[in-house]
């Protein structure tokens, strides 16, 4: 079972590629991981990534279609696995979807995670961080029993930058522009299934688990 998450920042889809890959046995698989991994690792593609990232520099396409498919070629995916955060272009898709063939492959399910921009800016910017320990909290949803004070150690928390309002409409005018293409490109290949990311967790889990079989 070969899955592409797909969905806006802040839409959910990280924590429902983790409940997918713990139901199915199949790996959770980003590029930010895989970069790292090949760093750490000293790796030719990871050093050649590494040049691309000192310089502040978008790694390129056809770099980080090989560093997936390196990724995607263990001995773990043997059973699938999900993709989280790339493919993001249609070059990226293209890349993707020619390797695959290459192997006589292709993706099984891309899963839409769909969300309102307006219940996204919602939801990122009610975010709250430690800083000191890491405990995360939301105004809404998840709020610390005294205003703005960590529970576990008390430090003050802090709204981050990449929560702000602004900064998630950048993000989703980024996304918009660069991702939503992507939802045509796997309709059209007969992969795209969309749910609705506004649900609760584990009844949005649940309607996944249904697309997907039990």
């Amino acid at each position: 079972m070969k899955i592409i998450m797909l969905g806006a920042p802040g839409a959910g889809k990280g924590t429902q590629a983790k409940k997918i890959a713990e139901k199915y046995g199949i790996p959770h698989i980003s590029t930010g991981d895989i970069f790292r991994a090949n760093i750490k690792n000293g790796t030719e593609l990871g050093r050649k990534a590494k040049e691309f990232m000192k310089q502040g520099l978008l790694v390129p396409d056809e770099l980080t279609c090989d560093l997936v498919v390196d990724r995607i070629s263990q001995p773990d995916t043997s059973k699938g696995y999900i993709l989280d955060g790339f493919p993001r272009t249609i070059p990226q898709a293209e890349a993707l979807t020619d390797a695959l063939l290459e192997r006589g492959e292709k993706i099984d399910y891309a899963i839409d995670v769909e969300v309102p921009d307006e219940n996204i800016i919602r939801r990122m910017s009610g975010r709250r961080a430690c800083l000191a320990c890491g405990n995360t909290y939301h105004v809404e949803n998840n709020a610390p029993k005294v205003e703005g004070i960590c529970d576990a150690c008390g430090e003050k928390l802090t709204l981050r930058e990449d929560d702000k309002p602004e900064t998630v409409k950048k993000r989703l005018s980024v996304y918009h522009a660069q991702t939503q293409p992507l939802i045509d490109y796997y309709r059209a290949a007969g992969a795209l299934v969309e749910v609705d990311g506004t649900l609760d967790i584990e009844v949005l889990f649940n309607d996944i688990t249904k697309i997907l079989g039990a």
